[in-house]
């Protein structure tokens, strides 16, 4: 198997008294991942574990956790490690299973797209004193922005954000951050649609970046909770390029042309053959990015022409062109 194929295994590495929502969110994004792929016929892409020092140990709100698997010796495949936070003003670090977590953090070599660290919050400091972090750029909470500068001051501590990337590097600022975190990470490997369909399912309405940028295309106008609305963005938004209508998209939503406009409109904000002119417009962005020409774009990406293209590029106010977006050739 492809090495960029195989199963990706997400190891949460619990501590006495780690925040609960701080692992079981990201947990339940995973999980909810590969149950969507699983019932569209593909084989799941995370292998969750929970590790810990110890096999046995109590979460924030004194739920016991038992069976915990030790800290992994050895990775035989993509992996991540994920570190979460513990409640309390400062991160105590001289217990002994933090110790033996930072010990084996230290013998830890982080590499992108093989071995990765995940942060949640706190989990940043544990990281930060196992010398993880040095020349990175990072984030955690923040009532631990000064604590984490002081604990490596050769990281570039970043407030203000809701997760900061720097490959082998994610971390997010805390509890319900978590979850944007690892929506961003399930886009990385499984495409936006299916983070969409993931952020759809725990009813997380807007999912927030790195940057707090617009959103992307294929997550934006899902800010409710109309079920025959999504369920028609989620037919588009998996095939832009097909020859979408308003009947059409109407046929998905079991309902009329003209009862579908007005729901896009009043739940979406949007007019439908706007909405799937801006998702074509990012899919012909994604093969631009690939190294597809102008044309291939607008062809894969449902535009009839490379004049439909650049059109709806100028429309939407994109930078520059598709042709200044494209490889060049030599």
């Amino acid at each position: 198997m492809d090495f960029q194929q195989q199963p990706i295994r997400v190891v949460f590495v619990l501590l006495p008294g780690s925040l609960v929502l701080d692992w079981a969110g990201p947990a339940e994004a995973l999980r909810i991942a590969n149950q969507r792929l699983c019932a569209a016929g593909q084989p799941d892409r995370f292998q969750i574990e929970f590790a810990s020092p110890r096999p046995t140990s109590v979460g924030s709100v004194g739920i016991a956790l038992a069976n915990l698997a030790p800290l992994p010796a050895q990775w035989n495949g993509p992996a991540w490690v994920v570190l979460v936070g513990l409640p309390g003003d400062t991160i105590p670090v001289d217990n002994a299973e933090t110790q033996d977590l930072l010990h084996w953090l230290r013998g830890q070599r982080f590499e992108r797209g093989r071995l990765e660290l995940i942060t949640v919050c706190a989990g940043a400091l544990f990281a930060a004193h196992a010398g993880a972090l040095a020349g990175r750029r990072v984030t955690t909470h923040h009532h631990h922005l000064d604590e984490l500068r002081a604990a490596e001051p050769r990281c570039d501590v970043v407030a203000n954000r809701v997760f900061v990337i720097d490959p082998p590097v994610y971390s997010s600022a805390g509890v319900t951050t978590g979850i944007d975190l690892m929506l961003y990470r399930i886009a990385d490997v499984c495409g936006e649609p299916l983070a969409a369909q993931v952020a759809q399912t725990m009813v997380v309405a807007q999912r927030r970046g790195p940057h707090d940028p617009e959103l992307s295309p294929f997550l934006a106008y899902r800010n409710h909770l109309h079920a025959a609305l999504h369920r028609v963005q989620d037919a588009v938004s998996e095939q832009p390029q097909a020859d979408w209508s308003v009947p059409r998209m109407a046929e998905v939503a079991h309902t009329s042309a003209r009862h579908l406009t007005r729901l896009f409109v009043e739940h979406a904000g949007v007019a439908p053959l706007a909405y799937l002119r801006r998702l074509r417009l990012a899919a012909a962005q994604l093969a631009l990015a690939s190294g597809a020409s102008v044309t291939r774009a607008a062809e894969i990406s449902g535009f009839g022409s490379d004049t439909q293209l650049r059109r709806a590029w100028h429309q939407f106010g994109l930078p520059g062109s598709p042709s200044a977006s494209a490889p060049s050739r030599v």
